[in-house]
């Protein structure tokens, strides 16, 4: 039978054969890594948030002012704001003709 250390925690030392009561397995070997099919989905996924926001700064940088609602300068930190960003952009800052 096991006894508790002095600190009244069972699971304070971690030895060669200590499993976690949880998982049954022990904490330090867990692979946080994300697989490859995920890696590549998440490079795509942020290779087409920055081409959004290229094309949504192409667009105010081309495009007249009075086409524009607003300051153009602040739409410029508007766009760096992820999706949504570049997505407001095209949705409420540029007039339609």
């Amino acid at each position: 039978m096991r006894r508790e250390p002095a600190g009244g925690c069972a699971a304070a030392p971690i030895a060669r054969g200590w499993r976690h009561p949880t998982t049954g397995g022990t904490t330090m070997t867990r692979d946080k890594r994300a697989s490859v099919p995920a890696r590549i989905g998440l490079t795509l996924l942020g290779v087409v948030q920055i081409a959004f926001a290229l094309a949504a700064f192409s667009d105010l940088w081309a495009r007249p002012d009075k086409q524009v609602r607003g300051a153009k300068p602040a739409w410029i930190p508007v766009i760096l704001v992820n999706w949504i960003g570049p997505a407001a952009y095209f949705l409420i800052g540029v007039k339609k003709r």
